[in-house]
């Protein structure tokens, strides 16, 4: 690594707001203190706000404030970049989407000219397919009657991470198909994280006075707006946690309150499910033999029907009691045909 490397990297370490020894910069960058010193020495000589702080703990912080000025990406580091901004281009709602296209410009304006007529050709070259329809999870959609319009999704995950950024907290008008009404009040919430998954934007954050992390999907929130700054301590929350759907388990157990759907069905059946990313948060049980209780929550008779059809012969509906004979005749139904 030359100097101007090193110099660089640097200043990229300690934009971080973090003072950092001189010691663990020569262990970083492989040289000895006595270079780093000299290598912040040339930092100051360029008007570049580097200060020492002595004793022990100490060591180099950049001025709080300081900007550090554009960077020349590697060809490699551009190209990564520019396929994030392709597969942004393809999400449904798209936060900070006029910000897409100047970012576009700054990323290939740093690449050589070579490359930057191939690479602004990135969304005619690379495909990034759209998440598919499954029909085994339909949900509820429509707005209920007298509901405003549904707010660009966009623009509302883009609030709610500004938000973030800024330490403030947000007002959001929210509708639940599944409460069959608009919120009856404003909900005042601090924001933690986003999250994607299956091409929905989800926002997770808590309600004012309220510890339980709660999430929201984007595209149900009505009206949102920037809040006042929040008065909530900072918390070790990581997005992390909720990923590969971990936040459906809580949710689950709910659903099972309110609406318990039982179904014996053998282990292979049990294990099959298992695999799918809804199903596998529902209870399973041991029956004895080969046998298994699954239970999970749907207020919908027609889902459930669906998927005792799918599993097929080893699946029971135990509960609700009163589906059963519904089942019977459609079932009865079927086997006329044949």
């Amino acid at each position: 690594m030359n100097r101007l490397d090193r110099a660089l990297g640097i200043l990229l370490l300690l934009r971080g707001g973090q003072t950092v020894s001189a010691a663990k910069l020569a262990r970083r960058f492989e040289v000895s203190p006595r270079t780093i010193y000299r290598d912040v020495e040339a930092l100051g000589e360029l008007g570049i706000p580097v200060y020492t702080e002595m004793g022990r703990g100490g060591g180099f912080r950049l001025l709080e404030g300081y900007f550090l000025p554009p960077v020349m990406f590697a060809v490699n580091e551009a190209v990564s970049l520019l396929l994030g901004l392709t597969f942004a281009r393809r999400l449904r709602a798209k936060p900070f989407a006029e910000e897409l296209d100047t970012a576009e410009r700054k990323l290939l304006a740093a690449v050589p000219e070579h490359l930057r007529a191939a690479l602004a050709k990135a969304q005619r070259i690379i495909g990034f397919e759209s998440a598919p329809a499954d029909i085994f999870h339909p949900e509820q959609v429509g707005a209920q009657p007298g509901a405003d319009p549904v707010t660009d999704e966009g623009r509302v995950v883009s609030m709610f991470v500004q938000a973030i950024l800024e330490r403030r907290c947000v007002v959001m008008r929210y509708r639940s198909p599944y409460s069959g009404e608009v919120e009856a009040r404003e909900v005042i919430a601090t924001p933690r994280g986003v999250l994607w998954d299956r091409d929905r934007w989800y926002l997770a954050g808590n309600r004012a006075g309220r510890a339980e992390t709660r999430l929201w999907r984007a595209d149900r929130v009505l009206t949102i707006r920037l809040h006042h700054p929040s008065a909530e301590p900072e918390t070790d929350f990581d997005v992390a946690a909720l990923l590969d759907r971990r936040w459906l388990r809580a949710a689950m157990e709910r659903w099972i309150k309110d609406a318990p759907v039982k179904i014996r069905l053998t282990s292979r059946q049990a294990e099959r499910l298992k695999q799918d990313w809804y199903y596998r948060y529902a209870r399973f049980e041991p029956l004895g033999g080969d046998a298994m209780l699954m239970t999970y929550g749907e207020e919908n008779q027609a889902f459930v029907f669906e998927l005792l059809r799918w599993l097929g012969p080893g699946a029971e509906l135990l509960e609700p009691q009163a589906w059963r004979a519904t089942l019977k005749e459609e079932l009865a139904r079927m086997a006329a045909a044949y």
